[in-house]
């Protein structure tokens, strides 16, 4: 069985996020996507992600009516700095004869040496990365025939289109009152118009109203 995984803190999740998940679906063969939210991820700033209520419901609100997209509550559940290296390795223990697949941005498999285990991660999953941002093909397929030769891993690049759109850019948005519509999923865009999302006054759980600065990114 080969399984899609799409982490990252999905604060708030958007379109370029379930285009790119469905584009692995579709040109891997794969049977489901996991959608996995981070809880501390060790590189953003924890006091400028939503709530984990918030970011998980936004997901389940965005996935809601595609069958071969699931929500995983593993990392939201797992206390401390979430690093992917230790997800991998329990979802190995716990489902071995599943061939995992963890897809990213082209920005991040340009990154992925800086991660925490970067070794562990490139033995436990095939990585699928697609072009985004400023990179080219040729510099995506460089970076992955470097990776390969360094750790013996395995690297898919998709044919996805560009979207230009990044989360920061949507809660910077927000913040200043404009409109997302369209970046997001209806639903996920009215969930956050109701809490009042990234808007300065984000609603807590407790009731208390807090600030929700920039992203330094």
């Amino acid at each position: 069985m080969k399984v899609g995984i799409m982490g990252g803190t999905f604060n708030p999740i958007h379109m370029a996020h379930l285009i790119l998940a469905q584009s692995a679906l579709e040109q891997l063969g794969l049977q489901k996507i996991l959608f996995m939210p981070s809880k501390r991820p060790p590189h953003k700033r924890s006091d400028l992600i939503a709530d984990d209520i918030h970011r998980e419901k936004m997901v389940e609100l965005a996935i809601q009516n595609n069958p071969s997209f699931e929500l995983s509550k593993m990392e939201l559940l797992r206390e401390g700095t979430t690093y992917t290296s230790d997800t991998l390795q329990q979802l190995n223990q716990e489902n071995p004869d599943i061939t995992y697949y963890f897809i990213m941005g082209a920005d991040s498999l340009f990154q992925l040496e800086t991660w925490w285990e970067p070794e562990v991660i490139l033995k436990l999953a095939h990585i699928v990365a697609a072009v985004r941002g400023q990179e080219t093909r040729e510099e995506l397929k460089a970076q992955a025939e470097h990776l390969t030769a360094k750790f013996h891993a395995t690297i898919h690049i998709l044919n996805t289109p560009y979207l230009d759109i990044a989360s920061h850019e949507l809660r910077d948005k927000l913040l200043k009152g404009d409109s997302i519509r369209y970046m997001v999923p209806e639903t996920v865009y009215e969930y956050i118009n109701e809490h009042q999302l990234y808007t300065g006054k984000e609603q807590k759980n407790d009731g208390k109203f807090v600030s929700v600065g920039e992203e330094i990114r």
